[in-house]
């Protein structure tokens, strides 16, 4: 099959997975990584894979099939950031979805899922590891699984419900509240892009965090 990766940030954390994806499916399939939807080229099956911006039906017209993962139990969870948000709700078991893209944002009907296991101790990038792998394991499964998956895709039914867009003011901690309160903003938090931050004493701090063994500093 022809199949096109979209990655339309080419800086998103999923990059590295996205080339560990690409070389995986070019060893039985034509495939390609590219990162402008306006690029996307004819063929059988395109996935938009950590995309930040709606895909217009005329682009995703050029595939048979336009396929999208997405890090909740749809219809629930649609919308932004859907990883980050269930871990500051204290979820330590989180659903992805992978589904046909649609007019409408994350309403596609379904075609696997699989769930990924956190323990409650992983900082960001750790998390984005663990999301990176299941991702690619699902996109895996459905290709192993084409085409006679194609023909059982299951409309959402349920009640849903959507996420926003994380802002840097959403990494706010409460300087009154204990770190144990706030851990899962903590760990949850990008320490470059969006670090935590607390506001005290008129000023204004800024909070990093790391495990030790991620740190060359033996006096750490």
């Amino acid at each position: 099959m022809k199949i096109t990766l979209l990655l339309d940030n080419p800086n998103s954390w999923y990059l590295p997975h996205a080339r560990t994806l690409l070389a995986s499916l070019q060893r039985t399939h034509d495939a390609a990584l590219i990162h402008r939807a306006a690029d996307i080229p004819a063929g059988d099956i395109a996935f938009f894979l950590s995309c930040e911006r709606i895909i217009p039906a005329s682009l995703r017209a050029r595939n048979t099939h336009t396929i999208v993962v997405h890090s909740s139990p749809l219809p629930k969870g649609k919308g932004w950031s859907p990883l980050t948000w269930q871990i500051l709700e204290g979820k330590n078991e989180i659903v992805n979805t992978l589904f046909e893209a649609a007019d409408a944002v994350d309403a596609g009907p379904i075609y696997m899922q699989n769930t990924m296991q956190f323990e409650g101790h992983e900082l960001l990038p750790e998390l984005h590891d663990i999301q990176g792998k299941a991702v690619n394991e699902l996109v895996v499964s459905f290709l192993a699984a084409c085409p006679d998956i194609l023909k059982r895709g299951m409309p959402q039914t349920g009640e849903e419900t959507f996420y926003t867009r994380r802002r840097p003011q959403d990494s706010e901690l409460d300087p009154n509240k204990t770190i144990a309160e706030q851990f899962n903003l903590l760990r949850s938090a990008d320490n470059e892009t969006y670090p935590a931050f607390f506001h005290h004493r008129g000023r204004t701090y800024i909070l990093k965090i790391y495990k030790k063994q991620d740190i060359n500093d033996s006096s750490v």
